[in-house]
């Protein structure tokens, strides 16, 4: 990671799997950064990116205060 971004990508996935994700971040007063480039290229007139596939940021002052979270949601991801 570069130690000049102010962010770090958690979660890359379709917008149903990331919400019990960005709850949970709630309950640690985390407020995620949700990137739709699919959305947002509607929204401008042109459409690029994956339909309903999401991009989570969290600011890196907060990775670590989430990172258990972080871990667990991921391997719930690979036992579904």
């Amino acid at each position: 990671m570069n130690k000049d971004e102010k962010t770090t990508r958690i979660f890359t996935g379709s917008a149903i799997q990331a919400q019990p994700l960005i709850n949970e971040l709630g309950e640690l007063d985390i407020v995620p950064i949700i990137r739709d480039d699919h959305q947002s290229g509607i929204l401008s007139g042109f459409a690029t990116g994956v339909p309903g596939q999401i991009r989570i940021y969290i600011r890196n002052e907060e990775l670590e205060k989430a990172q258990t979270l972080i871990d667990a949601f991921l391997e719930s991801l690979k036992t579904d």
